[in-house]
């Protein structure tokens, strides 16, 4: 029985960023989509751009438009592009980073020379260096492994005595072989694989140079490898043997999967898997493995077209050169052709306008550049949503890494979209189309009728209050004493009080009959409406049609919800007039308007759905922005600006409507004098008034005219 009390109960806890909101409702989707809808009549079209400029709620709850999140996109594609330079920086770098190692060995021969004969110099010398110095150390000239037992010589201080060389010869000799390496270094080949190659067999006397030129080259073998292998941790360089034997039976193993896939048949990827996952972390399928390596060579490749030609050769030889294992370089290449027949490269291979002086490593390079080629396959995603109106052709996840969460969450709300309104019960799928229900109009409408109320001021309009006396009508809050014929609607407290008042405390209470009080009750006239609406091609020129339509729907709305005893009719006047049903009203759109203004025919229309009702406020709400062009004559209808005839038509539907007590109140939305004239004549005959307004503030006079002029009878 207490379930009710308990249904709705919430809990609160401090925000730690893990909690998740909810996204926007149905109500705030069709809140943003409702001006667009009411100016175009399309949903379809509505709901498209609605997805183009995203979605804000009234709790400031929000969902990005595809349009903000193709600019972010641009924008971080810009960042990078004007910050880095690729068609050198890649190069610049490699080399930026020989000359600091070339640097580092000349400052350590020379420290070398300037410490010889100091009795405290007994380590780091550098016939110790060749035993743990970069691959193909150990192959260098007889002549470099002399040049390291010798100085290791001059350097061992010891007087002369076990190797009988005197101090002076040793200095001699530390200093032969210090001007011999000098020449070596700058006699390097200017190119970047050149002197990769001739310091691979230099044999270093600085520790920290050859430390870092063995980084240099551990990590341009790895950044190579990871071109196709993502799992690759570590350079060949490193790889012992066995790791070594490993890695050829799997590069194999995967061109004989390949060639299994180009023949049509269907690998074992499983087993394949269970012996060099290792290889290929976050791989499920042999698509997910071929679009791993296939995005991972790609990033390569367009770091290639982005350099020069001489650039690119130079590259591509150093790759080769650092691949060392023969036996593994010819089955890379045959790699690089079996990936090529089941995923061509020519689909992604692009060229960025790179305009920055930033040079980078290659390895962030590679990185950039798999980053800038998924933004612009993701772009073409967002091209191919907006163009085909199908928003699931975007990949969420995509959107998470390369954009963001906020971005990511947007994408998910315009998935949801349709199903939100749907579920809501807002719109219904009619064959390939969504249509709106009554119940969305119904809201579009409440919308409408909010947005002139919000524009007005609370006490913006009142009622006129009449001294006559209703019965059957409201309650208000207000009490007075009872009087014969008044509705027995009983005000039991003041009813009790004033018999208490009476004949004081004490039980039972004696009720006399001037003790009763009743409350006051007041009653509304019920009134019939035609609200004309000009639907000429000048409403549209002016930009004044969707605030007629807007107007229409709002008064549609208010009269449905508070006063339903009220009758309204929908009349749109062009060449022609015809009334417009209340779920037609809605789909009225710029298609729907025509050349002419007939007032007369819709003056003529609007008598005839009025005389179907007997009450006595009866009136003609007609919003316009221009004089009768169109008149009857030899069983036709006629167009001509300006027309008399037009005009004595259209007075004498007036003069009709008077005689039949209809009022009519005109709110006119441009004011020329031949127009203010007209006006102004039709006034006269009809005894109704003209409103002067503007397509902004056309709605605030219409309502609160109408609601002036509610009449009520208070008891």
């Amino acid at each position: 029985m207490f379930e009710r009390f308990y249904k709705n109960r919430y809990g609160y806890s401090r925000w730690d960023g893990t909690q998740r909101i909810e996204g926007l409702d149905a109500d705030d989707i069709l809140k943003a989509l409702s001006d667009d809808y009411l100016e175009n009549g399309n949903l379809q079209q509505a709901l498209k751009r609605l997805m183009q400029d995203g979605v804000r709620g009234e709790d400031g709850q929000r969902a990005m438009g595809l349009r903000e999140m193709m600019e972010r996109m641009r924008k971080s594609r810009n960042e990078q592009l004007n910050r880095y330079n690729m068609a050198s920086g890649v190069m610049d770098d490699l080399r930026e980073k020989l000359e600091e190692i070339k640097k580092l060995e000349r400052e350590g021969i020379q420290e070398r020379l300037d410490n010889q004969g100091q009795p405290d110099q007994q380590e780091g010398q550098p016939g110790d260096q060749s035993q743990d110095g970069p691959q193909g150390s150990q192959a260098q000239s007889g002549s470099q492994s002399q040049e390291g037992q010798e100085a290791q010589q001059g350097q061992s201080g010891q007087g002369g005595e076990g190797d009988g060389l005197s101090p002076e010869q040793k200095q001699r000799m530390l200093e032969m072989i210090a001007k011999r390496k000098q020449d070596y270094l700058d006699k390097l080949p200017g190119d970047i694989p050149g002197q990769i190659k001739s310091l691979s067999e230099y044999d270093f006397m600085d520790d920290e140079a050859r430390d870092k030129f063995n980084e240099l080259l551990q990590g341009l073998q790895q950044q190579m490898m990871q071109q196709f292998f993502q799992g690759m941790q570590q350079s060949l360089q490193n790889m012992s043997p066995e790791d070594i034997a490993n890695l050829r039976e799997m590069i194999r193993d995967l061109n004989k999967m390949l060639r299994e896939r180009q023949e049509g048949n269907e690998p074992d990827f499983d087993a394949f898997m269970q012996k060099h996952g290792q290889y290929f972390p976050g791989v499920n399928s042999l698509d997910d493995l071929i679009e791993q390596m296939r995005q991972q060579q790609a990033a390569m490749q367009g770091i290639m077209d982005n350099l020069s030609p001489e650039q690119r050769d130079e590259l591509q030889e150093l790759m080769e050169q650092l691949m060392g294992d023969d036996r593994i370089r010819v089955d890379m290449m045959e790699l690089a052709q079996n990936l090529e027949a089941v995923a061509p490269m020519e689909e992604t291979r692009t060229r960025f306008p790179f305009r920055g002086n930033e040079s980078m490593p290659l390895n962030e390079a590679m990185r950039m550049m798999g980053r800038l080629q998924q933004i612009e396959g993701l772009e073409d995603q967002f091209q191919e949503a907006r163009r085909l109106d199908n928003i699931e052709a975007i990949d969420s996840q995509k959107v998470k890494e390369l954009l963001g969460d906020d971005e990511y969450q947007s994408v998910e709300q315009l998935k949801e979209l349709m199903k939100v309104l749907e579920e809501a019960g807002y719109i219904q799928k009619k064959g390939n189309r969504w249509e709106l229900t009554a119940r969305g109009i119904r809201k579009i409408g409440q919308k409408a009728l909010q947005d002139i109320f919000n524009k007005m001021k609370r006490d913006g309009f009142g009622r006129h209050v009449s001294p006559f006396r209703g019965i059957g009508g409201e309650r208000t809050d207000e009490s007075k004493p009872y009087q014969f014929g008044d509705p027995f609607m009983l005000d039991l407290e003041r009813t009790l009080m004033n018999a208490i008042h009476r004949r004081g405390t004490g039980t039972p209470v004696k009720l006399d009959k001037e003790d009763f009080e009743v409350y006051r009750t007041e009653f509304t006239t019920q009134s019939s409406t035609v609200l004309m609406i000009d639907m000429s091609l000048s409403m549209v020129y002016n930009g004044c049609q969707q605030a007629a339509k807007k107007v229409a729907v709002a008064l549609e709305s208010l009269i449905r919800s508070q006063y339903p005893r009220d009758n309204l009719y929908i009349v749109g006047f062009s060449f022609l007039a015809r009334e417009y049903r209340p779920d037609e009203l809605i789909e009225i759109s710029q298609m729907d308007n025509d050349r002419g203004t007939n007032m007369a025919h819709g003056l003529m229309l609007a008598r005839q759905l009025l005389a179907r009702h007997r009450g006595v406020n009866k009136q003609i709400i007609m919003i316009t922005d221009g004089g009768p062009t169109v008149w009857y004559e030899d069983n036709n209808w006629h167009f001509n600006y300006p027309s008399p005839y037009a005009e004595q038509q259209t007075l004498l539907e007036a003069q009709r409507c008077t005689r039949d007590g209809i009022t009519i109140n005109t709110f006119m939305l441009y004011d020329d004098e031949w127009m203010v004239a007209f006006v102004n004549q039709m006034a006269e005959v009809n005894h109704g008034r003209t409103f002067y307004a503007d397509k902004d503030n056309l709605g605030e006079y219409l309502l609160v005219d109408y609601l002036n002029n509610k009449r009520k009878f208070v008891s």
